[in-house]
Protein backbone atom coordinates (compact mmCIF):
# COMPACT_ATOMS: atom_id res chain seq x y z
CA UNK A 1 0.00 0.00 0.00
CA UNK A 2 1.24 3.17 -1.04
CA UNK A 3 2.44 5.90 1.70
CA UNK A 4 0.13 8.80 2.83
CA UNK A 5 0.89 12.24 3.15
CA UNK A 6 -0.86 11.77 6.69
CA UNK A 7 1.14 9.02 7.37
CA UNK A 8 4.52 10.50 6.41
CA UNK A 9 3.66 13.88 8.70
CA UNK A 10 2.56 11.49 11.70
CA UNK A 11 5.88 9.18 11.33
CA UNK A 12 7.88 12.34 11.04
CA UNK A 13 6.27 14.54 13.99
CA UNK A 14 6.80 10.67 16.35
CA UNK A 15 10.47 11.05 15.10
CA UNK A 16 10.96 14.35 16.14
CA UNK A 17 9.56 13.56 19.22
CA UNK A 18 11.46 10.57 19.88
CA UNK A 19 8.39 8.23 20.46
CA UNK A 20 7.82 4.48 19.80
CA UNK A 21 4.23 3.38 18.42
CA UNK A 22 3.34 2.41 21.43
CA UNK A 23 4.32 5.76 23.12
CA UNK A 24 2.66 7.69 20.84
CA UNK A 25 -0.21 4.97 21.10
CA UNK A 26 -0.41 5.02 24.88
CA UNK A 27 0.15 9.27 25.18
CA UNK A 28 -2.71 9.50 22.72
CA UNK A 29 -5.31 6.55 23.96
CA UNK A 30 -5.05 5.05 20.79
CA UNK A 31 -4.53 1.47 19.81
CA UNK A 32 -1.29 1.42 18.80
CA UNK A 33 -1.80 -0.66 15.39
CA UNK A 34 -4.38 1.98 14.45
CA UNK A 35 -1.26 4.39 14.74
CA UNK A 36 0.54 2.31 12.54
CA UNK A 37 -2.04 1.91 9.96
CA UNK A 38 -2.11 5.64 9.34
CA UNK A 39 1.63 6.10 9.18
CA UNK A 40 1.76 3.08 6.69
CA UNK A 41 -1.24 4.30 4.84
CA UNK A 42 -3.58 1.26 5.80
CA UNK A 43 -5.85 3.47 7.25
CA UNK A 44 -6.30 6.96 5.78
CA UNK A 45 -9.02 8.98 7.39
CA UNK A 46 -9.23 9.42 11.50
CA UNK A 47 -11.74 10.80 12.99
CA UNK A 48 -11.23 14.30 14.33
CA UNK A 49 -11.61 12.36 18.26
CA UNK A 50 -8.29 10.08 17.23
CA UNK A 51 -6.29 13.07 15.63
CA UNK A 52 -7.53 15.05 18.77
CA UNK A 53 -5.81 12.29 20.46
CA UNK A 54 -2.62 12.02 18.45
CA UNK A 55 -1.98 16.00 18.67
CA UNK A 56 -2.07 15.68 22.46
CA UNK A 57 0.14 13.14 22.07
CA UNK A 58 2.75 14.55 19.16
CA UNK A 59 2.00 17.86 20.10
CA UNK A 60 2.64 19.55 16.54
CA UNK A 61 3.49 23.45 15.83
CA UNK A 62 0.39 25.20 14.55
CA UNK A 63 0.65 24.83 11.04
CA UNK A 64 1.51 20.81 11.66
CA UNK A 65 -1.43 20.27 13.27
CA UNK A 66 -3.46 22.33 10.41
CA UNK A 67 -1.87 19.81 7.79
CA UNK A 68 -2.80 17.04 9.95
CA UNK A 69 -6.19 17.83 10.14
CA UNK A 70 -6.26 19.01 7.00
CA UNK A 71 -4.69 15.71 5.43
CA UNK A 72 -6.77 13.46 7.03
CA UNK A 73 -9.74 14.52 4.71
CA UNK A 74 -7.55 15.13 1.67
CA UNK A 75 -5.61 11.70 1.17
CA UNK A 76 -4.45 12.28 -2.27
CA UNK A 77 -1.88 14.83 -1.48
CA UNK A 78 1.40 13.69 -2.35
CA UNK A 79 3.30 12.94 0.31
CA UNK A 80 6.88 14.85 -1.20
CA UNK A 81 4.79 18.11 -0.52
CA UNK A 82 4.37 17.42 2.69
CA UNK A 83 8.31 17.37 2.68
CA UNK A 84 9.32 20.43 1.20
CA UNK A 85 6.81 22.77 3.70
CA UNK A 86 8.15 21.22 6.97
CA UNK A 87 11.99 21.58 6.00
CA UNK A 88 10.74 25.30 4.39
CA UNK A 89 9.33 26.82 7.73
CA UNK A 90 8.40 29.89 6.37
CA UNK A 91 5.69 28.11 4.29
CA UNK A 92 2.23 28.77 5.71
CA UNK A 93 -0.83 26.33 6.07
CA UNK A 94 -2.46 29.10 3.14
CA UNK A 95 0.68 28.02 1.08
CA UNK A 96 0.30 24.43 1.36
CA UNK A 97 -3.03 24.45 1.15
CA UNK A 98 -2.81 25.80 -2.36
CA UNK A 99 -0.45 24.14 -3.34
CA UNK A 100 -2.56 20.78 -2.76
CA UNK A 101 -4.98 22.27 -5.43
CA UNK A 102 -2.50 22.15 -8.26
CA UNK A 103 -1.95 19.49 -10.48
CA UNK A 104 1.15 18.70 -12.24
CA UNK A 105 1.28 17.05 -15.37
CA UNK A 106 3.56 14.99 -16.57
CA UNK A 107 7.00 14.70 -14.27
CA UNK A 108 6.68 15.49 -10.45
CA UNK A 109 6.36 18.77 -9.50
CA UNK A 110 9.54 21.04 -8.16
CA UNK A 111 7.84 21.72 -4.88
CA UNK A 112 10.27 24.53 -3.60
CA UNK A 113 9.50 26.36 -6.71
CA UNK A 114 5.85 25.87 -6.81
CA UNK A 115 5.60 27.40 -3.32
CA UNK A 116 7.44 30.23 -3.89
CA UNK A 117 5.23 30.59 -7.19
CA UNK A 118 1.89 29.91 -4.63
CA UNK A 119 3.75 32.76 -2.31
CA UNK A 120 4.26 35.54 -4.98
CA UNK A 121 0.72 35.11 -6.44
CA UNK A 122 -0.68 35.48 -2.79
CA UNK A 123 1.53 38.60 -2.21
CA UNK A 124 0.15 40.14 -5.56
Amino acid sequence: MPETALGRLLKDLRGERGLTLREVAQLGEVDHAYVHRLETGAKEAPSDEVLGRLSRALRPGKRDAEMMKFLATHPAVDPDLVDAVRKDPTVTFEEFQAATSMVSRGTRPDYPTLLARIRKFMEE
